[in-house]
This record gives C-alpha cells, sequence and structure tokens, in this order.
C-alpha cells in the first residue's frame, strides 16, 4: 500500500535528482540532434555516422551519472521500502506538465532498476504502465516551434505552398532549383489527386522538425483532403552532379508502405529535435498506423522507451494468448540458440554456452558484433535488436524441448524458480536478444522449390528472392559491412519481401578484411589436394570461393550470375574497400532509385 502522507524529507530531494539527471539527458540528446542540421549542410557525413553513434551511449552514461549522484548524497540503495514508494508520488507530482513525461518515466525506472533489487521490478517501485498521459502536450511558449504547420493553399497555390514549405525549415545551403523541384513535386501530387474532388479542409500538416539520417534530410508529412489523408515524404540530398553540392529535392515518397520503408526497423536511427516527443509518435502514427509505437520511438533514436513500449505489449500479448514458447523453425545456429511464440511476430535469441570448434568466438565477442550494428547505420539490410536482460517468462509458457534445449547449450543463462515470492514458476534468461521474425531465406527458397518454378508467379517470386539477396550484400558494402557468413540460412525476407541480414557474430568491417584471389596451384598435388594447401591469414577472405557454398541450385545460380556475378570477384570488394578507406560515403536509398527525380526527369 501506498502512504497516505509524504513525510520523508530525502523522498523529494531523490525524486528531484532523478528528475534533474533526465532533464540533462534529454536536453543533451535534444542538442546532439539539433546539430544534425548544420553536418547536413556542410556535408559533414563523418561526423554525421561519428555522432549517430555516439547519441546511442547517452542514456546508459545519464543513468550511470544519476546513480552515482544518488548513492553519493542520498545513500539510496540503504533507503528503506517506504521511502521509494514516496519517492514515485514526488516524481509522478513533478511530470505534471513535462513534456517528455514517457521518457522521464524510463528514466525513472532504469535508475530505480539499477538501485534496488530484482524483486521489487514488479510492483509499486516502478511505472509498470504509464502514470501520465502523453495526449495533446504542447509548449506553450511563444518562441516554441509547433509539433507540426498545418498549410492551407489557395486554389492555384499549391506551388507557392510547397516553397513555402521547404523554405520554413530555414537552412542555409542553397539549392540548385528549388522552384524546378517542387515543381515535379507538384506534378507527383497532382497525379496522385487525379479526379478528387478539393474539399473545404483541403490542407498539408509537415512536422516541423526535418528528419536526418546519414545524407539526407527527409521532410515528413500528410495531404489531408476530407476524409482522405496521403502521407509523404520529401527526401533533400546534396545533388552529386553539381559542383557546389547544392540540394535537391531527390523524389516523393507517398503512402503508408513507403513511410514504412523509411522507417524500417532495418535502418539507423533518425536525428530530429523534438519538444515534444510523444506528438511526434501520434502524428507518425497516422501516417503509419500499422507499425507498433515502440518501433517508431526507436526510430526517433528513443530506443530505452522503444524497449519500455515493446516489453508492456508483450506482456500485454502475454496475457491475451495462450501458445506456448518453442525452438524456432529451421536451421540451428551454432552460436544463437533461437526460440519464438508462433503468435508473437519475434524472436528470441540467446548466446549459447560454448560453440563448435569452427566458431572461433566469445561470448563478449559476439556481444560486441551486436553493438556494433545497434551503432552502425543498418541501410535496411541488418535487423535492429532489442537487448534485455534478466527477463522472467511464466514456465508453463515454455514447451519442455525448448527447456531442455537451453539446459544443455546455454545453461548459465537459464535460472527456474519463483523469484517474486508468488507461487508460480519463472523461466528467467539472464540475457539475450530480440528480432523482427522473418522468413530464413534458405526457407522461402525451398518453398518455391517445392511448389514448382513452372509456376511463373513461383519463379518470380525466387527471382526476386535472389536478386534482393545480392543487392542486400552490396548495400551492406556500400555501409563498410562484410557479413562474414553469406549462406542463406543468416538472412530473412520481410513481409514487404525485402531481404534483410540477422545473423552477426561474424560481422567485420569491409576495411578489416584482405580479399584475396585464390593462388594458382604450384603442381598437380597442389591442384588435386581436397584441402586448402595455401596460407589463410584471419581477415582474408576469397570472393571465388562463395559460389560452391551458395550456388547449389541452378536456377538460383543462373540468376545470381546474371545480376551479381560481381561479388564473386575479388576486385569488386577490393574497389569498395578503397573507396571508404579514401573517405567516400554511399549512398543507400530507402526507396528505389529509378524513383528519384534525376532519373525520372534525366531530360
Amino acid at each position: 500500500m501506498f502512504p497516505q502522507r509524504l513525510d520523508s524529507p530525502q523522498a523529494y530531494g531523490i525524486a528531484k535528482a532523478m528528475m534533474d539527471g533526465f532533464n540533462r539527458h534529454y536536453r543533451l540528446f535534444r542538442a546532439e540532434s539539433a546539430r544534425a542540421k548544420h553536418r547536413f549542410e556542410t556535408a559533414d557525413w563523418h561526423a554525421q555516422q561519428r555522432a549517430q553513434r555516439e547519441r546511442i551511449e547517452f542514456y546508459d552514461l545519464r543513468v550511470r551519472e544519476c546513480v552515482h549522484r544518488l548513492e553519493k548524497e542520498f545513500h539510496a540503495s540503504r533507503q528503506p521500502m517506504d521511502v521509494w514508494q514516496q519517492v514515485k508520488l514526488h516524481y509522478i507530482g513533478l511530470l505534471v506538465n513535462h513534456h517528455q513525461p514517457e521518457l522521464a518515466e524510463t528514466f525513472f525506472n532504469s535508475v530505480t532498476c539499477k538501485i534496488l533489487h530484482r524483486t521489487h521490478f514488479h510492483n509499486d517501485f516502478i511505472f509498470v504502465r504509464p502514470a501520465v498521459s502523453t495526449e495533446y502536450i504542447e509548449n506553450d511558449e511563444p518562441e516554441a516551434l509547433p509539433t507540426y504547420r498545418a498549410y492551407y493553399p489557395a486554389p492555384g497555390q499549391l506551388h507557392d505552398t510547397l516553397l513555402r514549405i521547404i523554405e520554413d525549415f530555414g537552412l542555409q545551403r542553397p539549392f540548385v532549383d528549388l522552384r524546378r523541384d517542387t515543381g515535379y513535386v507538384l506534378a507527383a501530387m497532382q497525379q496522385r489527386l487525379a479526379n478528387v474532388t478539393l474539399r473545404a479542409n483541403f490542407q498539408l500538416q509537415v512536422l516541423s522538425g526535418l528528419f536526418y539520417r546519414n545524407k539526407g534530410a527527409y521532410v515528413v508529412g500528410k495531404i489531408i483532403n476530407g476524409y482522405l489523408e496521403i502521407p509523404f515524404a520529401l527526401p533533400l540530398l546534396h545533388d552529386e552532379r553539381d559542383a557546389a553540392g547544392r540540394l535537391v529535392i531527390d523524389t516523393v515518397l507517398f503512402g503508408e508502405d513507403d513511410l514504412q520503408m523509411l522507417f524500417s526497423f532495418a535502418r539507423a536511427y533518425f536525428m530530429v529535435d523534438m519538444e515534444v516527443p510523444s506528438a511526434y509518435v501520434q502524428f507518425l502514427r497516422s501516417l503509419m498506423p500499422r507499425k507498433p509505437r515502440a518501433e517508431i520511438y526507436n526510430a526517433l533514436g528513443l530506443a530505452k522507451q522503444g524497449k519500455t513500449l515493446f516489453y508492456r505489449d508483450f506482456l500485454y500479448h502475454l496475457k491475451h494468448s495462450s501458445d506456448k514458447f518453442r525452438i524456432a523453425p529451421g536451421i540451428k545456429g551454432m552460436v544463437m540458440l533461437v526460440f519464438d511464440l508462433p503468435s508473437f511476430p519475434y524472436v528470441f535469441k540467446v548466446i549459447k554456452d560454448y560453440y563448435p570448434p569452427q566458431k572461433d568466438t566469445t561470448r563478449e565477442q559476439i556481444k560486441a558484433k551486436y553493438q556494433l550494428v545497434k551503432q552502425h547505420d543498418r541501410v535496411g539490410r541488418m535487423a535492429d535488436t532489442l537487448e534485455y536482460s534478466e527477463v522472467a517468462f511464466p514456465r508453463e509458457r515454455f514447451t519442455d524441448e525448448l527447456i531442455a534445449e537451453i539446459e544443455r547449450f546455454a545453461p548459465s543463462q537459464l535460472e527456474i524458480s519463483d523469484r517474486d515470492g508468488d507461487g508460480r514458476q519463472e523461466v528467467i534468461i539472464k540475457h539475450l536478444y530480440i528480432e523482427r521474425r522473418m522468413i530464413p531465406l534458405n526457407i522461402y527458397l525451398q518453398e518455391a522449390f517445392d511448389t514448382g518454378l513452372q509456376d511463373a508467379r513461383v519463379r518470380q517470386q525466387m527471382e526476386h528472392a535472389v536478386i534482393d539477396y545480392g543487392n542486400a550484400i552490396k548495400d551492406l558494402v556500400a555501409a563498410n559491412i562484410f557479413p562474414g557468413d553469406m549462406l542463406w540460412k543468416n538472412f530473412g525476407v520481410t513481409r514487404n519481401g525485402k531481404v534483410v541480414f540477422y545473423d552477426y557474430d561474424e560481422i567485420e568491417y569491409l576495411t578489416d578484411c584482405n580479399f584475396r584471389r585464390v593462388p594458382t596451384p604450384r603442381n598437380e598435388e597442389e591442384e588435386m589436394s581436397g584441402e586448402v594447401w595455401y596460407s589463410v591469414g584471419p581477415h582474408d577472405v576469397f570472393p571465388e570461393t562463395f559460389g560452391p557454398f551458395l550456388l547449389g541450385n541452378d536456377a538460383v545460380r543462373e540468376v545470381f550470375l546474371r545480376h551479381h556475378a560481381d561479388l564473386l570477384d575479388v576486385a569488386f570488394w577490393q574497389s569498395h574497400k578503397e573507396r571508404i578507406q579514401a573517405g567516400h560515403v554511399y549512398d543507400v536509398f530507402p526507396y528505389d532509385p529509378e524513383r528519384r527525380f534525376c532519373h525520372l526527369h534525366a531530360a
């Protein structure tokens, strides 16, 4: 029971110190996000990438700072539980009129769980559910920007409105020809609205902050006409053909599917300056209603809030389902033990305690690989992961086969007990990763073979998968990533048919690899040898040897060689490595390059 009176002098001080810690965190987070505008204007791509990596570490640093202060000033871990009950009540009071209450609640949970023992996780000492609503929050200070701007074009004035939308962002770098580019956007919008009567409420609503990622900035908004709402986004890029590096609107994206690709879980996080993040999330959900709020928070760089919402969604799903966790179907990995819940669209991955001899690695090295992916530009080709520790599941929801599998391969990560003292056994996993579930590419292709490639639709699906597999590898190469193990089973197919890589225990930076040709045999004995007779260093890669492992099926081999034979040539890999080492940052577009205005309007 919560106390009826707040009589602890320490409780308010602890709550205020925690709020100070969160406010410092979000102030620094916003400042780094706001600086993305200058880095974009000055084309400082390496600094942009570095900032994206470093910003991910901000949260944990601020949590540690706050814990240190609370221990130093209040001996927080030695305070009795009735004081902690009062701390939460004081903190709720401090959330009133706060512009980021949901993030502040998550920060409170993070700090509290560092200080208190895990047995207090599920009671009244943390925010299991939100205590403060995030609806209709706005910053009412006179100089504050609104969450979004609404534009009401007069008849025949839509082009001028589009010009004003871009100009209102105040970019300090000129465009090559903004009137030309907005003309292209206008033509695309008119085509989209062809034969549509413009209603009295016809307007464009545009989020006030630009979304920065890698070498692009994105205008995000929606067209409203009567009951019709059409999401859109305008990518702004530096024109690679312009000697002065002036800006262009590269294309226009329309509809939920285009926006889903832009905000994909397989891409790096955006940098966008938000006073009220929940208002941004609410606006974005109106554009992408199928996208979970957790993934939108992740896409905005607010990964801890994404984890909080994901876990709440997961607990809600557990409560309203009855199926059991099982060993995930497919070929078992040598490093990861993977299980899933059939009714839940995610997989759970646990690092095994030991690995076959050919896997020369450690738990720490594997965790470092996953952290590399978290911090790196995933270019739409590497699945984001949520990392959790000490996760408790109901024992009755686990199959006995799965328990036996964990006991056999990852016993150090398993505890079965009644930690909470409620009389129910729990399966507690010490450390795991959670990823979106995809169809493993090897299973996807095998289903096509089983159905029969004489079916034109099935053959087209197979060809698309093989072509996109090669495109996925090339996108990873452009991002300075060598996937290591390129077997089909390590790639998955998303619900949109996109091929994504998800097995990270062997990835390396491309620039750390040594790409070699297989030496010419010096004699007949070497030529006939079934063993590797030449020396191989720890970072040596021989692209011409990929074929026998990947192209055993004749139909797959024909499609692959027609589109991606260069992946078997050492020159392809070496040239990309040299360009990256020279400082070049490749463009990887979150849309079909054929949709770029420079291609559509080449004449």
